[in-house]
């Protein structure tokens, strides 16, 4: 099994913070590799580190603008930008 199977399996198994421990491993061995930015970005959203992600995302577009991270990278400005007032004052 490859390292990105056996980390899409602990994905799977909500073994997150392992997943992460992985991923972490593989980008500093392959730091401009934007499909494990990528990776590591949808992940770190799923946990809900927003910065975290988006800095990912940011750092895969750097590198190659037609990946999707460049996608989600707009997806992540649109939800830090969204503000609704209504929200905060029932």
């Amino acid at each position: 099994m490859s390292q990105i199977q056996n980390i899409e399996t602990l994905i799977a198994q909500s073994r997150l913070d392992e997943a992460l421990a992985g991923l972490d491993a593989l980008i500093e061995a392959s730091p401009a590799d934007t499909g494990l930015l990528f990776m590591r970005g949808k992940l770190h959203w799923r946990m809900g580190h927003r910065p975290q992600a988006t800095s990912d995302f940011s750092a895969a577009a750097a590198i190659d603008p037609a990946s999707p991270a460049a996608r989600a990278l707009e997806h992540a400005r649109d939800v830090e930008a969204f503000f609704n007032p209504a929200l905060y004052n029932p």
